[in-house]
């Protein structure tokens, strides 16, 4: 079903040249850059900030803090799973062919793409990600939007998908990992508090900090005193009071 304008009339065409126009522009070293960054290295990039953003979530000072800290964290990469697996119906619904297979003089920097345009996977899992992690971390979750953009910006500069296809990636990502938070929460959160209260896998959900010199914590993050609690009165100590 072709249910997107193709024609070099529609604004989103024009876009896409003035975007890819800039690729063939570029000195190779850049174009090759752009193509790593924006085929796997973006991607890659989120990953390793949704692992720093959990390494630091799991520090909060109770359990029930970090708990659903973590699993707001958790809940990035699932979004991302599910806005790419919604996104399968979308593509075969559409059908709308890479802007390469239609429009002659653009400067494609990654050969082999026969799949669908509409909507980009990429842009869809960057968003996801980054909204996601919006939901744990707001300072986290900024840097992750920032990256996804880029990631969209990329993908039409590859000249492997129009303006809108990443526009649509976006929204997809956006709304699942959005809306959908409450209900991940909800289901999310008694796990990683279950998981947090067991043994060597409970450093995943969280640190323990404070443990050592100044005290242990408790199963919910309480603080544990050193100090042992006040003998019990001896016999004569009881008769003088009396």
């Amino acid at each position: 079903m072709a249910g997107l304008d193709t024609t070099g009339s529609n604004p989103d065409v024009s876009l896409l040249y003035d975007i890819n126009g800039l690729a063939e522009d570029s000195p190779g070293w850049l174009a090759k850059a752009m193509e790593f960054v924006g085929e796997y290295g973006l991607l890659l990039a989120l990953v390793l900030l949704v692992i720093w953003c959990w390494w630091g979530q799991r520090k909060r000072g109770t359990l029930d803090d970090a708990a659903s800290s973590v699993a707001a964290v958790v809940w990035a990469p699932l979004a991302a799973g599910i806005a790419v697996l919604v996104n399968v119906p979308i593509r075969g619904f559409v059908e709308r062919p890479r802007p390469f297979k239609v429009h002659d003089g653009l400067e494609v920097l990654i050969a082999g793409k026969t799949d669908f345009s509409f909507v980009s996977d990429h842009a869809t899992l960057a968003m996801a990600l980054g909204a996601g992690l919006f939901v744990a971390n707001r300072k986290f979750g900024l840097v992750g939007i920032a990256l996804a953009l880029f990631e969209g910006f990329c993908r039409v500069f590859m000249g492997v998908h129009y303006p809108t296809d990443v526009v649509g990636g976006f929204a997809l990502g956006t709304a699942v990992a959005l809306l959908l938070s409450p209900l991940a929460m909800a289901l999310l959160t008694p796990v990683a508090k279950a998981v947090g209260r067991t043994g060597a896998g409970g450093r995943l959900v969280w640190a323990k900090p404070g443990l050592g010199a100044e005290g242990s914590q408790g199963a919910e993050g309480e603080a544990v005193s050193e100090l042992a609690p006040p003998a019990a009165a001896g016999p004569d100590e009881r008769d003088l009071a009396a």
